[in-house]
């Protein structure tokens, strides 16, 4: 039995040595994902896809052929891949069944955050599949330097980096034996992140603050803080989070908000209405009508914008979220 490590440092391969791991995938191949080792005997056929992120590392894969169903997802998957989407069983926007997903009879299950397959298990746990002899994989970016032990957003214990997302993508790579488009897929978002970088080389110390949702519009709201995907787009553009919290996404009140006086803020863009606050329209509203939040730098200035809040999850997509900062920046004059 053939067992295969992928680590961070091979995943991140550079543009230069990218074709080193385009090798033929030797089967039975094991992995090792998140704490449990996952044997195939061939590439599977038949997969379910819980989460948007691991969905469209498939597509972008060239893989959308083997997936039956899918479920989990803030909004309408990325433009390049509608038509191929189209005919995909959807089970569920939210947290679909364990019975709903096993009669998909699927080879594989992929999940975008461990809270669904994990121990918590809100779909089933690892081991309930592994009975009925369905192996699951977990996105790294979920687990990886991540406590997930008490539910929700999780706590990540270190700086989210692209390498884990790199290190799916060479995971997925192997397990269906396209180790050649895994390695030109890594390239490209490589590439794109580093002309981003350089685009706004000179914009230092740019204040921003990402709102993804408010239970109450007025409320306190859930911003980005230190360890999530939003403040490694900051940290590659050499912009400030003027949220210093180590939680990832934090709930922060308005009056701190107001004391760091962000120079640009990003608004969540979603589908998803659990919360009023999860209506752009309606936190546009409130940043524009408020008697104190209107006279912030960025309302007056009028340097706010929409993201994808599938960009501020960790996944391919956080690499077109630093390309719009990037462009944000540049368009609002604080680029020198």
């Amino acid at each position: 039995m053939l067992k295969l490590s992928l680590p961070l440092a091979f995943a991140a391969t550079s543009l230069a040595a990218a074709p080193a791991f385009a090798q033929s995938t030797a089967y039975p191949l094991t992995i090792e994902n998140c704490g449990m080792e996952i044997t195939f005997d061939a590439a599977p056929t038949q997969i379910v896809s819980l989460g948007q992120a691991m969905h469209e590392i498939m597509f972008s894969l060239g893989l959308e052929d083997r997936i039956s169903a899918t479920a989990v997802w803030l909004g309408p998957v990325l433009e390049d891949f509608e038509e191929a989407n189209a005919g995909i069983p959807m089970i569920s926007m939210e947290s679909p069944s364990f019975e709903s997903v096993v009669a998909e009879a699927p080879q594989l299950v992929l999940s975008e955050f461990e809270w669904h397959i994990g121990e918590l298990g809100a779909v089933g746990t690892r081991e309930q599949f592994a009975e009925l002899g369905i192996p699951t994989y977990i996105a790294p970016m979920d687990c990886v330097a991540k406590d997930n032990s008490a539910g929700g957003n999780g706590v990540r214990l270190e700086m989210f980096t692209m390498d884990l997302v790199y290190e799916a993508i060479a995971d997925l790579a192997a397990i269906f034996d396209v180790q050649a488009r895994g390695a030109e897929l890594i390239a490209q978002l490589q590439a794109r992140e580093a002309a981003a970088v350089e685009s706004v080389a000179a914009a230092t110390d740019v204040p921003v603050l990402f709102w993804f949702t408010s239970q109450e519009v007025d409320g306190d709201a859930s911003v980005a803080g230190l360890n999530g995907a939003p403040h490694y787009m900051l940290e590659a553009l050499g912009a400030r989070n003027v949220i210093q919290s180590e939680e990832e996404w934090p709930w922060v009140s308005w009056e701190t908000i107001v004391r760091a006086n962000p120079a640009v803020i990003v608004l969540a863009d979603m589908e998803r209405r659990f919360n009023p606050g999860d209506d752009p329209a309606a936190r546009i509203a409130f940043l524009e009508n408020d008697p104190v939040v209107s006279q912030l730098d960025a309302v007056r200035e009028g340097h706010y914008f929409l993201m994808r809040a599938e960009a501020m999850n960790p996944s391919i997509r956080t690499i077109g979220g630093i390309e719009q900062l990037a462009s944000h920046i540049v368009r609002y004059g604080l680029a020198d």
